[in-house]
């Protein structure tokens, strides 16, 4: 709540979590981001915070049952899945154009009105890293059309100097093979992306920018910090206003400059859009004694601690 809410410009966030071997034993399991949400948004009496629901298709009947009952008892904003991260008792990960293991799962997602699918794209992270490649979501998106598609990190692979040609590896493909698909329900995503990309290579930044309004457009853009791993988002808030792509890219490779327009888009007009949030309603602050109230409500609900010690134990 202090990194981003007190100290930093952001008015709507939305809590997420790294997988875990279950969707209910990840870092922050569901049930706890839902709680996070809800506890934020009865603080400050308005819309303030999104969660994220979990998928994990692999498992099957199990995943299914799950999502019914996050969407009808937590009342989660959106899926959000990891295709490189394998589930307990698998060696790796599935891909979302697979029409065994995915379809059933996207099938499911469509269903109870929740149409906004989060998928960690890029960044690889399980043993595979094909399976982070997004590639995968040329297909789904065609078959899935009710479905919008948000590819975190925006595809990127590595945080790396880009070819002489400009090309972003991952990034580039995926926008060239979404520009000719034309598809419309593909959003990308800039956490970590964004953040790595400005401060240790604004070039590769410039290209990842200018290619991806190029492929989607900048009402297909959504900004994303990955804070609070990052700490305040605030930074990179200010960076992204200063950000501009050099006239010698905007010449040599056609991009189009970013606007301010366009990066109000992005920077939430865009993902307001997608998640059904009326920009014009008024939103309460986030009270300063905020952490003291939650205290008092843990009190008041009950106070159940644990007294598990933390740390290392020997055999």
């Amino acid at each position: 709540v202090k990194e981003v809410f007190l100290d930093s410009e952001t008015a709507i966030g939305l809590i997420s979590t790294p997988p875990g071997p279950y969707p209910q034993e990840a870092v922050v399991p569901p049930k706890e981001m839902t709680h996070i949400r809800d506890e934020i948004n009865r603080i400050t009496q308005s819309r303030r915070m999104l969660a994220h629901g979990l998928v994990s298709p692999q498992l099957g009947q199990a995943d299914l049952d799950f999502m019914d009952q996050q969407a009808a008892t937590l009342k989660i904003d959106a899926w959000k899945a990891y295709t490189g991260a394998a589930a307990k008792g698998f060696d790796r990960g599935w891909f979302l154009d697979d029409e065994k293991i995915a379809y059933p799962m996207l099938e499911k997602a469509r269903k109870p009105g929740i149409k906004r699918f989060c998928v960690h794209k890029g960044l690889p992270l399980g043993p595979v890293a094909d399976y982070n490649h997004p590639r995968d979501l040329i297909k789904a998106a065609r078959d899935f059309p009710e479905i919008d598609f948000l590819v975190y990190h925006a595809g990127l692979l590595s945080v790396s100097a880009p070819k002489p040609t400009g090309e972003i590896p991952w990034t580039t493909e995926f926008s060239q093979m979404a520009k000719q698909a034309k598809l419309k329900n593909i959003y990308m995503e800039l956490g970590s992306t964004f953040g790595q990309l400005v401060t240790t290579n604004p070039t590769a930044c410039a290209h990842l920018l200018g290619q991806l309004v190029d492929a989607f457009g900048a009402d297909h853009v959504l900004w994303g910090t990955d804070s609070i791993w990052y700490g305040t988002p605030q930074w990179q808030i200010e960076a992204f206003r200063r950000f501009e792509i050099p006239s010698a890219l905007v010449e040599k490779h056609g991009y189009a400059p970013l606007t301010r327009g366009e990066k109000e888009q992005i920077f939430g007009l865009n993902a307001a859009r997608v998640f059904g949030v009326d920009v014009t309603a008024k939103r309460n602050e986030t009270p300063k004694d905020y952490l003291s109230r939650m205290k008092m409500a843990y009190l008041d609900d009950g106070a159940a601690p644990s007294h598990r010690w933390y740390g290392w134990v020997t055999a």
